[in-house]
């Protein structure tokens, strides 16, 4: 028996015993209503299986046959249209046919943006802003993420990965890592593919609003963190960071190749430190000790963290608070090979010097402005200088690492801030849209133009 045809049918065509209507637009269905961030569950059974989205009222329901959520939802709301969330299909319910019309086809794209080798290709040289459905306009990539309660730790950071261009590139064609054999029921395959999916949403060129909530990512950064990292309560940027970046490492089989995007190399040399009040003869005799001598190992590093200098204990004559300013220069001087600092440790004390043998193609700076004593968490407010262009770290490198490297200066992608006390306050991010030139910053939902003079007036954390 053929099942019932719709009301107003454009065509029928049959295909392989299934019947596929393409209907006209008198079939009620409302965009605005469509969200796609949210994890794929049942609003009702809260099952992740063959859930279909209801074009109406945007809710999420399981099963498309008789007696199923979808199936009741569509007779008691007589909401008709439904999308299966798996397989990008649309159907007419309880009729049960499926729809065939290519003015849906935006909405699919919206589910699940793909992109052309082409397209990833033009993305840095697109200098327009597009248009979404709500008749906002954006640049894509350049999208605020919805802050759920306390994750404006990790959204900064998603923000400032999301446009280190080899990351980008390599997580919006999800044909790149969806091979990637793990052990079964290893649940780090899911960061990897939930962190592509947010990518591609991040820099869709066709989306109906002009934000992107990170709901399915901060749900599989709770699960591989063990609870770690949560989006209720707020957390360190820079920790997270290396978390993130270190899971997707393992979760994509990563190997120790030179090409990595953050990767470089350092040489560390450390020596134990002889007590002060040793005599002569105690200082000579563990001078014989091989940890009383200067060693060296190499060793490789994600990013740089360089330590800002103590803030004043004292006010100014206006009984002002000091804030003090260091230009980056100086920080990086303790990677010049040749600057030691003293390294404290529950029992020894142990001097160290470092210096540079590869430099990365994309480098990571952290400022630690965050210090732990006995009974809470400090917070260091120094302002540090630094150029937006050209910052050079040739006098970094060893004199054979320098004739290695064709290219030793860097231009800032994104920089993120800290405001506020240490255990209340919140993170923004300014980062540049390479195709327009112009800055942006961005602190939860709201994006704003800013001047290139404003970065370095902030109380910067992490620069990429």
């Amino acid at each position: 028996m053929l099942p019932p045809i719709p009301l107003n049918p454009v065509m029928i065509t049959l295909n392989q015993d299934v019947y596929t209507y393409a209907i006209s637009m008198k079939i009620p269905f409302s965009r605005k209503v469509l969200d796609f961030d949210f994890e794929k569950l049942c609003s009702v059974s809260l099952s992740h299986l063959n859930v279909y989205a209801c074009m109406v009222c945007g809710k999420y329901f399981q099963g498309r046959g008789t007696n199923t959520h979808a199936y009741t939802h569509s007779l008691d709301t007589d909401h008709r249209v439904f999308l299966n969330l798996h397989t990008l299909k649309f159907y007419c319910l309880p009729d049960n046919y499926e729809v065939d019309d290519p003015s849906l086809e935006d909405i699919k794209y919206v589910l699940k943006p793909t992109y052309t080798k082409e397209l990833i290709a033009s993305l840095d040289r697109q200098h327009r802003m597009a248009r979404a459905y709500d008749d906002l306009t954006y640049f894509p990539g350049v999208v605020g993420l919805n802050n759920i309660k306390a994750n404006d730790y990790c959204n900064v950071v998603l923000h400032a990965l999301s446009h280190v261009t080899p990351l980008r590139d390599y997580f919006l064609r999800e044909e790149n890592y969806e091979s990637i054999k793990r052990p079964p029921g290893d649940k780090l395959t899911l960061l990897p593919k939930r962190f592509g999916e947010l990518i591609r949403k991040l820099w869709n060129p066709k989306a109906f609003r002009t934000h992107v909530s990170p709901h399915e990512m901060l749900q599989a950064t709770v699960l591989c963190s063990d609870k770690k990292f949560q989006f209720i309560k707020q957390g360190d940027a820079a920790e997270f960071m290396s978390f993130l970046l270190n899971t997707l490492h393992i979760a994509l089989n990563g190997t120790q190749k030179s090409s990595s995007i953050f990767r470089g190399r350092m040489r560390q040399y450390s020596r134990r430190v002889i007590p002060a009040e040793a005599t002569e003869e105690q200082r000579q005799q563990l001078l014989q000790l091989p940890e009383y001598n200067e060693s060296s190992k190499e060793l490789p590093f994600l990013y740089l963290a360089l330590d800002l200098p103590p803030a004043p204990l004292y006010r100014d004559e206006q009984m002002q608070n000091i804030i003090p300013q260091v230009p980056l220069s100086v920080l990086l001087q303790k990677f010049n090979g040749t600057t030691e600092k003293e390294y404290k440790t529950y029992n020894e004390n142990i001097m160290k010097r470092f210096e540079l043998l590869r430099l990365p193609e994309y480098l990571i700076i952290t400022y630690k402005r965050f210090h732990k004593n006995q009974w809470f968490v400090e917070k260091n407010p120094t302002i540090v200088n630094f150029p937006i262009s050209n910052v050079d770290l040739f006098d970094c490198l060893t004199e054979d690492s320098k004739r290695e490297h064709k290219y030793t200066t860097y231009d800032l992608v994104a920089n993120v801030v800290h405001d506020g006390k240490p255990d209340a306050g919140n993170y923004r991010i300014q980062l540049v849209h390479v195709g327009s030139r112009k800055w942006f910053e961005l602190e939860d939902l709201h994006v704003k133009e800013i001047l290139p003079q404003m970065i370095v007036l902030a109380e910067s954390y992490i620069q990429v």
